[in-house]
């Protein structure tokens, strides 16, 4: 059985919510272009066109989508203004 972390009175430390909370942002802030990315597939294959080219666009858009999760969830940005 794991332990929760914390300082054992089952509450979490201040730094673990932060990241829950950077991590929901992230999430947040990546769907809508995850689900116009993925839209833009289905509408492709719809299309009647070579399963190819759906094939073809989809890696760059997961690509792009995690590099821009990671670089959210993480504050990449914060020290930059």
């Amino acid at each position: 059985m794991a332990v929760p972390a914390g300082d054992g009175d089952g509450k979490s430390s201040p730094l673990e919510s932060e990241s829950n909370k950077n991590r929901r942002r992230a999430a947040l802030a990546v769907a809508p272009f995850l689900f116009l990315g993925l839209s833009s597939v289905v509408l492709v294959l719809l299309w009647g066109m070579d399963p190819l080219w759906g094939f073809m666009i989809l890696p760059p858009i997961l690509f792009c989508s995690a590099l821009a999760y990671i670089v959210f969830s993480t504050d990449f940005l914060d020290d930059r203004t």
